[in-house]
Order: structure tokens, then C-alpha cells, then sequence
């Protein structure tokens, strides 16, 4: 049992420092998207490509702690745990999510955003809402 308690100790933390990076990230694409000076944007470049990829091992590591998890329960409770067959589809959308970031900053480091600062400002809300579902499935398990 204490295997799991550092296995889950572990995940939620790397969890918790990727989702301060997934949360912050878009928040500069607003400010990047509603800049009109040249050394901001320059500035918004640098800022974003490095807290992508400070952020990026997090997530990485939130799986691979995750997984960890899965195969130290083992697989009668793996597959009787419906709520984490949810929590890993909405998990996966967070890591698309992650991804489009990579995207984004791609068409700002080449100055092709076409995307307004309200975009970013939903886009922004979509890992807020998931984080919820995800925090509710793993600890009510309503189903």
C-alpha cells in the first residue's frame, strides 16, 4: 500500500505543476494576441516557448505516474473502475490540448496567429472545466 500512496502522491504533483503551466500558457497567448509592440511580442515568444517546455515533463511524468498507478491496482480494478475509463478520455483531451499548444506557439513564433484574444480567453476555460470532471470522477467515483 505504500507503493500506491507515492505513486499517487507523485502523479497528483506533477499533475498539479503541469496544470499551473496549461493554465498560465494560455493566459500569455491573450496578452500575446492583444499586443501590437514588436519587442512585447518578441518578449511573449520567448515567455511562452519556455514555460511550454517547462511544463511539458510534467505532463509526461503525470502520465507515467498515472500508468503506474493503473498497473500497481491491477487489472480486475482497472477494469472494474468505469469512472477511470471517463477520467482517462477527458485525460486525453488535456493532452490534445496540450499539444494544440504547441500549434499555437508555432503560429506565433512565425507570426502567423489569426486567432483573437477572446479565443484564447475560452481556450483558456477548457482545461478548468475537465480538471474538475477528472478531480470529481477520482475522488466521488460516481460511477
Amino acid at each position: 500500500m505504500t507503493t500506491i500512496l507515492w505513486l499517487k502522491a507523485l502523479h497528483i504533483s506533477f499533475m498539479v505543476a503541469w496544470f499551473a503551466g496549461i493554465f498560465y500558457l494560455p493566459r500569455l497567448f491573450v496578452y500575446h494576441a492583444e499586443s501590437q509592440q514588436k519587442d512585447c511580442q518578441s518578449q511573449f515568444k520567448i515567455m511562452e516557448r519556455r514555460l511550454l517546455l517547462f511544463v511539458t515533463p510534467w505532463a509526461i511524468l503525470t502520465l507515467v505516474f498515472g500508468v503506474a498507478l493503473i498497473m500497481a491496482y491491477g487489472s480486475e480494478w482497472f477494469a472494474a473502475s468505469k469512472w477511470l475509463h471517463i477520467k482517462i478520455t477527458l485525460v486525453g483531451l488535456l493532452y490534445a490540448y496540450h499539444g494544440y499548444c504547441f500549434k499555437l506557439l508555432n503560429d506565433f513564433k512565425h507570426d502567423r496567429n489569426t486567432k483573437s484574444p477572446r479565443f484564447y480567453r475560452l481556450f483558456n476555460e477548457a482545461p478548468v472545466l475537465i480538471l474538475f470532471a477528472v478531480v470529481i470522477l477520482a475522488v466521488v467515483k460516481p460511477i
